[in-house]
């Protein structure tokens, strides 16, 4: 990104706000708040597809990513009018939470301006919002595991997607593991789809139980890669596809193509904030299907104990 870019011009009537602390350091190879509000701003187009009509969780780094970061579910009181929100009741706690809808570019630059480096989604949509239409499989590797032992995971869960005639995407996570998203048709609840997804992590186990667990401890997990499928319970926030995320190189989360988590010779240092632009220059938004092509769970599920 250009660091003397000297403005961001938005679209839509009415949606203006002040950009603050332009200049600041968010990274400390000397990227700034203002490359962070362009990058989402020149990314808009292909990022919003994914994050529309989806609550928010949003992580802000107001001194960048070396400084201190927090949790903010709740839209702040002073966000723009033109920021749309939408209340959510949880039980657990007995409360209301306004969350932020990430519907249109203005929302998305106000929210970087806010110091929110990463884009947290919920797996569902307003429209249906105790049916999540997006499942996942987050593979985290243990200290000692490499990324291409992510890799080979990863290729496992995908077999078994296959066998049960389902299409996972996968992208890095920005970090050291792997996303796999699975489209769905908005039909089964967060427990279900929750169940669904740890059968298949259970099967990847028993066919590769010295590199894989479902180990919740990470104390016990060893130098293994583990499969969590708890990430599709109610209030979770996903990294989104082409979200930046707050480690040095601004690393961000890339869409792959299976063919390239075969070969093995990607690493997630490879997508980053100076990179991912020629990327869908040369390969188009590998995404583009999730949204069209939803899954049928049913066959999977009559397996599961729900």
């Amino acid at each position: 990104m250009s660091q003397g870019r000297p403005c961001i011009q938005l679209q839509g009537p009415g949606e203006e706000f002040r950009l603050t602390n332009l200049d600041k350091v968010f990274w400390p190879e000397g990227l700034t708040k203002l490359d962070l509000i362009a990058y989402y701003v020149d990314m808009a187009p292909v990022i919003l597809p994914y994050l529309q009509h989806r609550p928010l969780v949003l992580k802000r780094y107001p001194d960048g990513i070396t400084g201190e970061a927090f949790y903010q579910k709740e839209c702040p009181a002073y966000a723009p009018e033109w920021v749309v929100t939408l209340p959510v009741y949880h039980a657990d706690g007995d409360k209301t939470i306004n969350y932020v809808l990430c519907n249109n570019e203005a929302t998305l630059a106000w929210l970087a301006n806010q110091g929110c480096i990463e884009m947290h989604a919920w797996l569902s949509s307003a429209g249906h919002l105790e049916y999540p239409d997006i499942a996942v499989m987050d593979l985290d590797p243990a200290e000692g595991t490499t990324f291409a032992d992510v890799l080979e995971i990863a290729l496992l869960v995908n077999q078994a997607l296959k066998e049960f005639r389902l299409t996972g995407y996968p992208k890095t996570s920005g970090a050291r593991g792997l996303h796999i998203f699975i489209p769905l048709y908005p039909r089964w609840t967060f427990r279900e789809v929750t169940s669904a997804v740890g059968f298949l992590a259970q099967l990847i186990v028993q066919v590769y139980p010295r590199k894989a667990t479902t180990e919740h401890l990470i104390q016990k997990r060893g130098d293994k890669v583990y499969l969590d499928y708890l990430q599709n319970v109610r209030g979770r926030a996903m990294a989104f596809p082409y979200s930046l995320r707050p480690l040095p190189g601004a690393p961000v989360s890339a869409p792959l193509t299976w063919e390239e988590v075969a070969a093995k010779k990607i690493t997630p240092g490879d997508f980053n904030i100076h990179t991912i632009g020629r990327r869908l220059e040369e390969c188009g938004d590998l995404y583009r299907e999730l949204l069209e092509r939803p899954n049928d769970l049913a066959p999977l599920l009559e397996l599961t104990e729900v």
